[in-house]
C-alpha cells in the first residue's frame, strides 16, 4: 500500500519538474599555474647549455 501511495506521489509530481536555462551564463574559472615547471625546464635546459659552451659565458 506504501508503494502505491509513492507512486502515485510521484506521479503528481513528474508535472511539476521544470528545467529552464539559467538566465546569467555559466562561467567556469579554472587558475592553473604551470610556471614552476617551466622555469624549473629553463633553468635545467639553462644549466645544460653553460655546461656545454662554458667559454662563450
Amino acid at each position: 500500500m506504501k508503494a502505491i501511495a509513492a507512486l502515485a506521489g510521484l506521479a503528481l509530481l513528474a508535472g511539476c519538474i521544470n528545467v529552464t536555462a539559467p538566465d546569467k551564463p555559466i562561467v567556469i574559472q579554472l587558475d592553473i599555474n604551470i610556471r614552476a615547471d617551466v622555469v624549473l625546464a629553463l633553468a635545467e635546459d639553462a644549466a645544460n647549455t653553460i655546461e656545454d659552451n662554458p667559454d662563450i659565458f
